[in-house]
């Protein structure tokens, strides 16, 4: 009785202990790096330098790349394999990371020698993932039999690995742009996934319900899985598993406004039960979509809120993302009457994407109707990439109104022929949509003004101190909102380790755990995404 929590205690310290050696083996360019620039032996510095002739290269590079990435893989499953024993998802998600970091490795020599390392040969999983994978050539074929002979595969059963073994096919062959074979890879892991309940394989279910819609959204048949969606979702919510509700509403979403189905996923969103955000990735995406959707509903106050929301919490390596939430976010702040900051688009990365809406903003803020005209004109292509075609073309009256704000604001009186004259109305009759542009205007709380309609004029009346009014009030109130509410969403992301409270942690134990949670959030931090 006395040797078996020794024994668990040592089983748990090998299995940290090869975590931390698959990060240091995963990145180790920034270190040797640093150990060449110390270096003060010349002879060496002259080797690092020297390139290897390129008629061999390939023979080298492969000879040592394949089984790298390959024992990688190992390794993987190896932590997998931990986690589904332990009933521990963290692992799971951890190896799915360390996946992440290794798709650009990936060849079919090493898949291949993969499936024989994790599946059984000859067994449906194996044959079926085996047929997907393109015909290697001669060379790679002679690196993976030399692999083999190496090292004797090793046989599983877990339903995790088959499921991971599903992922990692799907993956590559979505990175070598076989979006035919992708989507029947995606199809048959989806059919492969409804008959498995487990909890250690939400996660890979996730990742697998992702890249089953952008293989079919590649192929432009992203409408043919629309039903099972739905019921993938309702498969999700019997069991519990809420991720992969999160998933499959983002992904049902995505869907609808695709074919720009905005009621039918505005009823899906509301009737859809909502919880705690358990990916921040996915609940960036929820608050997108839900910006995009309160735009078109005429909602601005909520979509400028959801979208500036969703731009802050997407991750720094996630650059298209936030250019698109940035692109919304300058169009609501428009037609909510706002002019947003220059640094808005002076972003570093984003200039070039953010110029035509720069332009467009502009035109607003000046409050020129031609010039409005001749940007809308000039970057239509681009707005109709973007989908927001339909918004720019509301903005024109922001761009009436704004530059009759300016016309009151410089004239105490002008008759409403100039005033016409000034916005460069192109109406039949532009004195009397001056008029009513003027009325709805004054109506509205946009100017203050009268119009005396016997003379034609408008008089402007004289402005008052804004610091006797409750504006100051209210947006040093919706500060405060602010700051509070980015309070409470950091207090509920925290993350405790389980049972922190009952167990003691041995020394060593201590230090291995903290420096594997340091390289794991460098690390994290510095990946790129592959989501989004």
């Amino acid at each position: 009785s006395d040797l078996k929590p020794k024994k668990n205690i040592q089983e748990k310290l090998s299995s940290e202990k090869s975590t931390v050696l698959l990060f240091q083996s995963l990145f180790p360019v920034r270190r040797r790096q640093f150990s060449v620039k110390m270096s003060t032996a010349p002879a060496q510095d002259v080797e690092m330098k020297e390139t290897p002739d390129p008629a061999s290269a390939p023979s080298n590079s492969a000879t040592s790349a394949a089984p790298s990435a390959l024992q990688h893989l190992k390794e993987i499953a190896s932590l997998i394999e931990t986690g589904a024993y332990a009933r521990e998802v963290r692992r799971i998600a951890r190896a799915i990371r360390l996946t992440m970091a290794l798709r650009r490795k990936l060849k079919t020599s090493v898949v291949s020698a993969f499936l024989n390392f994790a599946l059984t040969p000859g067994s449906e999983a194996h044959s079926r993932l085996s047929s997907y994978l393109p015909k290697e050539d001669d060379h790679e074929m002679e690196v993976d039999t030399a692999t083999s002979v190496v090292q004797a595969p090793v046989k599983h059963s877990l339903p995790e690995l088959e499921i991971f073994s599903y992922l990692l096919v799907l993956i590559f062959l979505i990175d070598q742009k076989r979006y035919s074979e992708a989507k029947a890879c995606s199809s048959a892991s989806i059919a492969r996934l409804k008959n498995i309940n487990r909890r250690t394989v939400d996660v890979l279910a996730s990742r697998l319900y992702f890249y089953y819609s952008l293989s079919y959204e590649h192929t432009g048949d992203l409408a043919e899985i629309r039903g099972n969606l739905l019921a993938l979702h309702q498969i999700a919510t019997l069991r519990h598993d809420e991720l992969g509700q999160e998933t499959l509403l983002n992904l049902l979403l995505r869907n609808y406004l695709h074919y720009n189905l905005y009621d039918q996923a505005e009823k899906l969103r509301s009737k859809a039960p909502r919880f705690e955000a358990h990916s921040n990735q996915q609940f960036c995406r929820y608050l997108f979509y839900l910006g995009k959707i309160r735009t078109i509903q005429l909602e601005y106050t909520d979509a400028k809120e959801s979208l500036l929301q969703a731009a802050r919490k997407a991750p720094i390596a996630a650059l298209c993302f936030r250019i698109q939430c940035t692109k919304w976010a300058v169009i609501v702040r428009l037609l909510l009457g706002e002019i947003p900051e220059r640094t808005v688009f002076m972003q570093k990365g984003m200039e070039t994407a953010l110029r035509p809406y720069f332009e467009l903003t502009n035109a607003v803020r000046i409050g020129d109707l031609e010039l409005f005209k001749s940007v809308a004109e000039k970057f239509s292509e681009t707005f109709s990439l973007d989908r927001t075609q339909n918004l720019i073309v509301r903005l024109r009256h922001n761009v009436i109104r704004t530059g009759l704000r300016n016309i009151s604001i410089s004239y105490s009186r002008i008759s409403l022929t100039d005033v016409a004259k000034k916005l460069r109305l192109d109406s039949p009759n532009p004195v009397a949509d001056a008029e009513s542009i003027v009325s709805k205007a004054i109506r509205d709380g946009a100017i203050d003004a009268t119009i005396d309609h016997a003379k034609g004029w408008m008089v402007s009346k004289e402005t008052g101190d804004i610091y006797s009014t409750n504006e100051p009030q209210m947006a040093f109130n919706s500060r405060i909102a602010f700051c509070l509410n980015m309070h409470n969403e950091a207090v509920r992301a925290l993350r405790f380790p389980p049972n922190s409270h009952k167990e003691k942690e041995i020394a060593e134990k201590r230090r291995e755990r903290q420096q594997q949670e340091q390289e794991l959030a460098k690390h994290i931090a510095e990946e790129d995404d592959d989501e989004f």
